[in-house]
């Protein structure tokens, strides 16, 4: 699934389109996770593209008047393709037009969305997301007083998107391991200067991210066609049985909240 450093690394592909005209969308398949608005296509003809920027893991390119909404959902991913090349991959869902070039939305499972809106802070699904991780709102002081009253699993807790947004399952996993806290603490049980250093291995770990271009595990490329290489860089995901690089023990697994966690006995207390 794309994370919060796939979507940014895709917004950083095609942010060659800002300033361009946006000649006409074409949807091959309106049957996403949500049914594509008919707006979406006839209220977007021949606009300038203002700025693209990310909410969440939501794709923002905005016009004068209106904003689109992009989501990867479970498979999405966007592809940059010159606008004389006609050829076309199973499950290409959509095509925004430019002059010389052209974005095609490819989403295997269905799960992505494509929203038109005026104002995307107010819309439904963004409203009540939680803050940027990567912002200064997301703090030392943020974080400790959310976990303080919870007997939430602390992996758990900073994967609600309504409480932080973006880190995902592979992210969660890897912060916790650099700020050496087990994921299975429960979030009240940690002081506040440990909550300070898991705000610093979070934000380290996805800005690590971001810089290689996310993480391909399965088959997500950026939009200029680059696979990402933190996948190199993990040092507990996915490792089960394998040796801890601090102290030599074993990698185990659980799961938490439904998904499948990866870290050191050992070095995480």
């Amino acid at each position: 699934m794309p994370e919060l450093p796939e979507v940014e690394t895709t917004v950083k592909a095609i942010s060659e389109f800002e300033n361009k005209i946006l000649l006409k969308i074409i949807i091959h398949n309106k049957n996403l996770r949500w049914k594509v608005d008919e707006k979406v296509w006839k209220l977007t003809k021949n606009k300038q593209v203002l700025k693209i920027s990310r909410r969440a893991k939501y794709i923002l390119i905005y016009f004068d008047d209106c904003c689109l909404m992009i989501h990867l959902g479970m498979s999405g991913k966007l592809r940059i393709q010159n606008i004389k090349d006609n050829f076309f991959l199973k499950h290409d869902h959509a095509e925004f037009l430019f002059r010389e070039k052209k974005i095609i939305f490819n989403d295997t499972r269905r799960f992505g969305s494509i929203h038109l809106t005026k104002e995307p802070a107010k819309h439904s699904l963004i409203k009540s997301l939680g803050v940027e991780p990567l912002s200064k709102d997301f703090n030392k002081k943020y974080l400790f007083n959310i976990c303080k009253d919870k007997n939430t699993e602390i992996k758990k807790l900073i994967m609600d998107q309504k409480k932080v947004v973006g880190v995902g399952n592979i992210y969660a996993s890897e912060s916790l391991f650099l700020a050496k806290i087990s994921p299975k603490r429960s979030s009240r049980d940690i002081s506040i200067n440990e909550i300070g250093g898991l705000v610093r291995s979070i934000k380290k770990v996805l800005n690590n991210a971001i810089k290689l271009g996310g993480t391909t595990l399965k088959d997500f490329y950026s939009a200029d066609g680059n696979a990402g290489y933190f996948s190199l860089k993990l040092n507990v995901y996915g490792k089960e049985n394998e040796n801890c690089k601090n102290c030599k023990g074993k990698i185990d697994k659980t799961i938490i909240g439904q998904r499948a966690t990866y870290f050191c006995r050992e070095c995480q207390i």
